[in-house]
């Protein structure tokens, strides 16, 4: 209708008979939101990381006995930041200023690392970096690079190194 001009009710009357009919259903039996038991889950899950009370040693400890079996064949600078990072991450550990949430994935991680699930365990240090930036910028990249130097490891070192053993692996004899 032009601006300013009434309808006509005629003309409106026969605009409506062109549109398509709807068949409208009973209304929704519920709420709009999201399903209850979805939120609970997720609560429930939330819940579940927030109380996540693991150690700091559970963590640091293979941490650095993965960054000990590097250095014979790491440069001395690389391995001396990665141990550097590992020390702030300790530290803001014990200062109680990491959450729960990112407690919790350093523990997968690690345990992902003493299985040698080099993907896995990237994805995790991904995970961390997209969703708690702020909270591990200053250490993760060290967590990172011990990654990528362990994965390059050959892989009977690298087996003795997480599980801390010094025996010989298979094809292998003692010396």
């Amino acid at each position: 209708f032009p601006a300013g001009a009434a309808p006509d009710l005629d003309s409106a009357l026969a605009a409506a008979a062109t549109l398509p009919h709807r068949v409208l259903g009973p209304p929704p039996l519920g709420p709009l939101s999201p399903a209850p038991q979805a939120e609970g889950r997720r609560l429930g899950a939330a819940a579940s990381l927030e109380e996540c009370s693991v150690p700091a040693d559970i963590v640091l400890a293979p941490l650095r006995e993965a960054l000990d079996s590097c250095r014979p064949v790491v440069q001395k600078q690389v391995c001396n930041d990665i141990g550097r990072r590992l020390t702030i991450l300790g530290d803001v550990w014990a200062q109680g200023k990491l959450s729960a949430p990112v407690r919790k994935r350093m523990s997968l991680l690690v345990q992902e690392l003493q299985q040698q699930h080099w993907d896995t365990a990237d994805e995790i240090h991904r995970s961390l970096m997209v969703d708690h930036v702020n909270e591990v910028s200053q250490w993760l990249v060290g967590v990172k690079r011990l990654i990528a130097e362990m994965r390059s490891l050959p892989a009977v070192e690298t087996a003795a190194a997480m599980d801390g053993s010094t025996e010989a692996g298979p094809g292998q004899e003692d010396p």
